[in-house]
């Protein structure tokens, strides 16, 4: 693990936010040339890439704020601030994100709502396979105890298998995309959403961090997470039959 960088003699900066923001600005950097693909307005794209980005960090802090540890804001009000401290909750940042998103869309009366989403989906893809990255140098969601030859420190790289399993979500994805099997808006990201819930399936049953109460036994990102498997698994099978059915 290695939490902090020392850029400078007196100036160190946390891993995790040197991380993010290298991720940030390659997900910037990517995206007018997807904007391309789609053929939509670049300025639209990037718009709504820095409201993403805005929703994202405010939900994913909140999230842990009030669930997950609200004792301890409670009674430090002005820790909840402390962003440099650490604290996130990717599906709060995720569920803040898809809101905003679907609210700038429609103030822009966009016609197809799949087809931004469609845009974002292999850059979403990257950015959280390779953020995974940020959280192993912070030495946060951590895994449970283990013995295997690639463990670390004696326990399983669970932000690492992440980093794996979603870097190649984003080549099936651009594969799909590439070879025209995308043949419906929002097509693409319901199937990043259903790989990506898979992959968080199986980094939960290795994670050994606190993340707040238990529903029904599992995780909140665990119970999230079969949602989301349950529901774009079904929005992809009735999109296939449809396909199939349309088909000559």
């Amino acid at each position: 693990m290695h939490p902090i960088f020392q850029l400078t003699k007196g100036l160190e900066i946390p891993s995790f936010f040197l991380v993010i923001s290298i991720v940030l600005s390659i997900g910037l950097v990517w995206l007018p040339s997807r904007a391309k693909i789609y053929h939509l307005p670049q300025k639209n794209v990037l718009d709504l890439s820095l409201i993403l980005m805005l929703a994202c960090l405010l939900g994913a802090r909140l999230f842990h704020v009030i669930y997950e540890n609200p004792e301890h804001y409670l009674a430090a009000p002005e820790k909840v601030l402390y962003l440099w401290e650490g604290g996130f909750v990717y599906y709060g940042g995720a569920i803040l994100g898809v809101i905003a998103a679907l609210g700038y869309l429609r103030f822009k009366r966009v016609a197809s709502y799949g087809t931004y989403f469609d845009t974002f989906s292999p850059v979403l893809a990257f950015m959280y396979g390779a953020g995974r990255i940020g959280c192993f140098l912070a030495g946060c969601c951590y895994g449970r105890s283990c013995d295997a030859p690639w463990a670390i420190a004696g326990k399983h790289p669970a932000q690492l298998y992440a980093t794996f399993w979603e870097l190649g979500v984003m080549l099936i994805l651009l594969g799909f995309e590439r070879n025209r099997l995308n043949k419906s808006p929002g097509g693409l990201f319901v199937l990043w959403i259903a790989l990506h819930s898979l992959g968080r399936l199986l980094m939960e049953s290795f994670r050994d961090d606190f993340r707040g109460g238990l529903i029904f036994s599992m995780s909140i990102s665990t119970f999230i997470s079969w949602i989301l498997l349950i529901g774009s698994t079904v929005a992809l099978s009735l999109q296939f039959f449809k396909n199939r059915k349309s088909s000559p």
